[in-house]
């Protein structure tokens, strides 16, 4: 199967600006693999020098165990989606889809053919005449896909495609764009800074930050196995506590928080001393408090306000030491155990194998001058 990428101490410098830095991927053929992390962090230009359309300062992308790192965008088996979709509109879908087939010796016949295979795969099978302007956002969207996927790429690169529709749509083409990508089985290379899109979509994913891969893996993995305080605070929701480590405990190790000590079994168990400490807010459990409530990993707390999500309450419990912690509680209607009103006092139960010790994060590098900033693209 082709299509595999496989990136090997990658560095793209912009002068003093290290954009990426020396970072290795792996891309199996026929994944649907993801690039996550802040305005800034290298993933767009990691997507531009997979693309050609920027060339590495030094490193290596292995495309079917071939360097194309220096090869021009034209003779690499890769095409690009971008946010704005760059579709003509001087010409109808069918001229759009077809336009990247004027270069292939092809009869007029089985041009008409292959671009109608392909509008039937992105569901747009009737819409050949008519002009981008008349079309959706989302109709747009498949456009661009299909003039793509029509030249039978082996890596489909997708640039925040969904970044310009409104929340619904992105939701449902979501869906379709994993569903499509599973059923072509073309590896699609996905840049984006929603979490939504990175934990719905993804194979793999990559979270990265300062030009560095900060962890990569299965979304389930990355979620629920953080191993710094950035992925765990930027894929998803969660909670941080400063925390002294201060032995083994069991299974795992034993944490101090302000007087009372927990039981974590999750993460870097083995580390001592300062650190940090997270849960998911899914995990915890808010039970109605009682005096003495307290040891077994429980907290008492006040309830600061909670946030109707229809599906669930978003509870923000002010704990003793003044921080506040984020509770996800499920809708269970008129059968809630308890009001969540301002003011109800609460335990929250933190169990021992969600609770997980962070390694330290590592030193960020200096921030670059305004006159260096301004030689990386603005969009990375």
């Amino acid at each position: 199967m082709l299509g595999e990428i496989r990136i090997a101490q990658l560095t793209k410098a912009f002068g003093e600006v290290v954009a990426v830095d020396n970072i290795d991927l792996d891309m199996p053929p026929g994944e649907f693999f993801t690039m996550l992390g802040p305005s800034g962090c290298g993933k767009t230009t990691t997507l531009r020098m997979i693309a050609g359309f920027e060339r590495p300062t030094s490193g290596q992308i292995l495309l079917d165990g071939s360097d194309v790192a220096q090869v021009p965008p034209h003779k690499r088996s890769v095409n690009t989606v971008f946010q704005s979709y760059a579709l003509f509109p001087h010409l109808d879908v069918a001229g759009n889809v077809a336009f990247g087939l004027k270069y292939r010796k092809l009869t007029k016949e089985e041009r008409r053919r292959q671009v109608a295979e392909v509008l039937e795969l992105v569901q747009l099978t009737g819409f050949e005449h008519r002009k981008p302007s008349q079309l959706s956002g989302g109709q747009q969207q498949r456009v661009a896909l299909a003039r793509a996927l029509i030249l039978t790429p082996r890596v489909l690169l997708l640039d925040e495609p969904l970044g310009a529709l409104d929340a619904r749509l992105r939701k449902d083409l979501q869906v379709e764009l994993k569903a499509l990508q599973r059923d072509i089985g073309v590896t699609f290379v996905f840049v984006t800074h929603d979490q939504e899109e990175a934990l719905t979509m993804s194979d793999r994913l990559a979270v990265m930050r300062n030009g560095h891969v900060e962890q990569a893996g299965s979304p389930r993995d990355v979620y629920e196995q953080p191993k710094t305080t950035f992925v765990a605070d930027f894929l998803g929701v969660s909670n941080l506590l400063e925390v002294e480590s201060i032995g083994p405990d069991g299974n795992g190790c034993a944490l101090r928080l302000g007087e009372r000590m927990f039981r974590a079994e999750q993460g870097d168990t083995t580390a001592r001393g300062q650190l940090k400490a997270m849960i998911r807010p899914e995990r915890i459990v808010v039970e109605k408090h009682k005096d003495g409530a307290d040891g077994d990993n429980r907290l008492p707390g006040m309830v600061e306000h909670a946030v109707f999500l229809g599906g669930s309450y978003e509870v923000h419990v002010r704990i003793v030491g003044g921080e506040i912690l984020k509770v996800t509680v499920a809708n269970e209607g008129s059968s809630l155990k308890f009001g969540l009103d301002q003011g109800t006092p609460v335990t929250l139960h933190l169990p021992p194998d969600a609770l997980r010790v962070l390694e330290p994060d590592p030193e960020p590098p200096p921030e670059p001058s305004e006159e260096d900033a301004e030689a990386e693209p603005a969009a990375v």
